[in-house]
């Protein structure tokens, strides 16, 4: 049974950085079309950024310029640069398969950007 573990969110002020990991487990993220999504309180879960099995990536226009998706098979991790960040960037992140696979959700990491 495959694994998702993220971690790296926290608090930041407005303009700061964090990079956000996903640790997986019984999965080799080389083989998927992979995404970080986030959902912030009252709101859907939305796909921020994917990257495809060929190191395609895209982002939802309002992280375009800021975040960065990249992924390391030999550690079997994938990352979510985030810099600029923004009050509204506040939200769980999770990380999953490209589209998400209901039994790989994890608990998330929590990022919070103060004004």
């Amino acid at each position: 049974q495959g694994q998702l573990v993220e971690s790296g969110g926290g608090l930041v002020q407005a303009g700061g950085s964090l990079r956000l990991s996903c640790a997986a487990s019984g999965i080799i993220i080389s083989t998927y079309n992979m995404g970080w999504y986030r959902q912030a309180p009252g709101k859907q879960r939305e796909l921020v950024a994917d990257i495809t099995r060929g190191l395609v990536t895209n982002y939802a226009d309002s992280v375009k310029g800021r975040f960065t998706i990249s992924r390391d098979n030999a550690k079997n991790t994938m990352y979510l640069q985030m810099n600029s960040l923004k009050p509204e960037d506040t939200a769980v992140y999770y990380c999953n398969r490209n589209p998400g696979f209901g039994s790989w959700w994890g608990q998330g990491t929590q990022v919070t950007v103060s004004s």
